[in-house]
């Protein structure tokens, strides 16, 4: 019994990987994305109960502020939508986030899988889209913290030639202006976010990709 078990096991192991896999290639991820923050995001996505998700949003802090890592996926087309810069929180780090917090006005970033809302709305950083956290322990606050998804002139590649860095913010993910109604009308209505980082504790307690 407990071979068959495990035969099932390592079957569909195989096939949730092979899939994973391919459709990381079909992305052509390859120098965009880490593979193993794909793979948690896709692991990820699948346990969340409820509607069919068409997009999910990768934002990748294990790379520095100065790349490119807010990422768009189509999970239906099969295509990459957006790929572009994107802040962290001010306490966070400077040029790479490597502290991350749940708390209010602590002005991290918060790590995990997270929901977007039903509707924009226009609030203190202009057209903005907020969060819902859906990890308890890692960002569950994000809601009453107003974390959202907004535009800033400060998160583009021409701040980046000034300063040598990205700007930051009190904890939100900031895209850049120009892109950030588009992006946000288009995420509105329950699409998934994942937010990745080089973060022990996460990795090891998350139950999305564990």
């Amino acid at each position: 019994m407990k071979q068959k078990l495990l035969l099932l096991f390592l079957i569909l192991y195989m096939t949730v990987f092979s899939s994973t896999s391919s459709l990381y290639k079909s992305l052509e991820l390859k120098d965009k994305m880490n593979y193993s923050v794909f793979k948690h995001a896709i692991k990820g996505a699948s346990k969340i109960k409820g509607k069919t998700f068409q997009f999910l949003t990768v934002i990748d802090f294990t790379k520095p502020s100065t790349e490119p890592r807010f990422s768009v996926i189509d999970l239906k087309k099969k295509k990459l939508l957006y790929y572009t810069y994107v802040s962290h929180g001010k306490n966070s780090g400077k040029v790479l986030a490597t502290k991350f917090s749940n708390a209010p006005n602590s002005f991290q970033s918060s790590l995990g899988f997270f929901i977007t809302d039903t509707k924009p709305y226009f609030g203190n950083y202009g057209y903005s889209l907020r969060l819902k956290g859906l990890e308890n322990r890692f960002n569950s606050n994000a809601y009453d913290r107003a974390i959202v998804i907004h535009g800033a002139d400060y998160a583009s590649k021409k701040y980046i030639d000034q300063m040598g860095f990205l700007g930051r913010t009190l904890g939100c993910p900031a895209i850049p202006t120009e892109l950030s109604k588009e992006v946000i009308d288009l995420l509105s209505n329950n699409s998934i976010i994942f937010i990745a980082g080089d973060d022990t504790k996460y990795l090891k307690e998350s139950t999305f990709i564990n």
